[in-house]
């Protein structure tokens, strides 16, 4: 899940919003300002609550990116980059740039993001305390302690053991200290997932057919979601057991034929596109440096009567866009950032930034077909997100995060 909207760093570490967070924002809103604050706090202008569900949405938001944030900040100290944090429309994801090495590490990266949760809501039940004892304002006193049961709520959901539930990863740990082998212990966590999926799936329907409508559509959803992301969890998995011990540079594609940004779409097309069956056309500035990535896609989309006067820069995927690797890293933590790229590929840059190889879905095929001719061994893996909850309406359904 990638970022649409920067929100700068915190502690070294990106922050983003994706456009689908004002989803999740707007029936949040909704549901505090015309149902559950005037229910419980009667007497005020729409205007007052409105401003109060607004406060209150922006709050629980910063609850999930202080959960995230616990994550990055615990993964970083084991010696994993973070590339950074996006909320979305079932709660936030952290992008871990690698696996945790131990089984010790995965549960500290896992347990943070729960116990973060647990001490917003102190801190939030704190401030409701301190608000009714002073005797202010009782909406006031309500949207923190509303903040604070929510938070409650994300952190019990977390620690549900199945993947990729922050319970999840702690099961994960604990059967990978105890087998001494990861993949297996990620696969039984998965499939854990999956069947808690299915369960919420069986129980939206339920909720659907006694007439709780949407709430029941909601959970059905976060239950496909489960299912989806666990099952993706353990394909990942069994995947990176067969390529335990490849690195980028082994399936990489070296010296691609590349552009320069100002070249136009009708250059590239004459020049290369037409004499050489390939697909993917990094762009490098006259320093060296890459500057983006075309495909023939992107190629295609531009219409006859504008190839000429379209420069290939107006049509790359930003090099921000597009995964990158050092030749020496594991093929495994890059295909986790793959994962859902806008173009399915990665540059390998050298440490000055300079354009080494591709890494094209071929190439990953071929790396995969081929994996049965390695000897086997052992694969340390961390894949996934762990989940949080949303509310709506005065209800507490859960939704995604990490």
């Amino acid at each position: 899940m990638r970022s649409s909207i920067s929100l700068g760093r915190i502690g070294g570490v990106p922050v983003g919003l994706n456009i689908s967070v004002l989803f999740i924002v707007a029936i949040l809103v909704a549901g505090l300002a015309f149902g559950r604050f005037p229910v419980a706090f009667p007497g005020h202008s729409v205007a007052l609550y409105l401003l109060a569900a607004v406060v209150t949405a922006v709050l629980f938001l910063g609850s999930l990116l202080a959960h995230e944030l616990a994550h990055a900040f615990v993964a970083r100290r084991d010696g994993i980059e973070v590339e950074g944090i996006t909320l979305w429309l079932l709660g936030g994801v952290a992008q871990l740039r690698g696996q945790a090495r131990t089984p010790g590490a995965d549960l500290r990266i896992a347990a943070v993001g729960p116990a973060a949760s647990v001490a917003v809501a102190a801190g939030s039940a704190l401030i409701a305390w301190l608000s009714a004892a002073a005797g202010g304002p009782a909406l006031l006193t309500g949207m923190f302690a509303y903040l604070a049961g929510v938070n409650v709520l994300l952190a019990v959901f977390n620690l549900i053991p199945a993947a990729p539930l922050d319970g999840g990863r702690v099961l994960r740990a604990a059967l990978w200290s105890r087998w001494g082998d990861q993949v297996r212990a990620a696969v039984t966590a998965a499939r854990a997932g999956r069947i808690f999926g299915y369960v919420l799936i069986a129980l939206g329907f339920a909720q659907f057919l006694v007439g709780l409508g949407f709430q029941g559509l909601w959970l059905a959803l976060i239950g496909l979601f489960l299912v989806n992301a666990a099952t993706a969890e353990e394909q990942q998995a069994r995947l990176g057991s067969a390529l335990h011990g490849v690195r980028v540079g082994d399936v990489m594609s070296p010296h691609p034929v590349v552009a320069h940004p100002d070249e136009t779409v009708a250059g590239l097309i004459d020049r290369v596109v037409m004499r050489a069956r390939l697909s993917t056309y990094p762009l490098v500035d006259e320093r060296g440096a890459f500057a983006g990535l075309v495909t023939l896609n992107r190629l295609r989309e531009v219409p006859a009567d504008r190839r000429a006067a379209t420069r290939l820069r107006e049509i790359a995927c930003p090099p921000g866009e597009v995964p990158s690797a050092r030749p020496d890293e594991a093929l495994t933590d890059l295909l986790a950032r793959m994962n859902g790229a806008a173009d399915g590929r990665a540059v390998v840059l050298d440490a000055a930034g300079h354009l080494e190889g591709l890494v094209t879905p071929s190439d990953i095929s071929r790396a995969v077909q081929t994996a049965g001719l390695r000897p086997a061994g052992p694969y340390t893996s961390h894949f996934g997100a762990d989940l949080a909850a949303h509310p709506h309406g005065g209800r507490h359904t859960p939704g995604r995060a990490a």
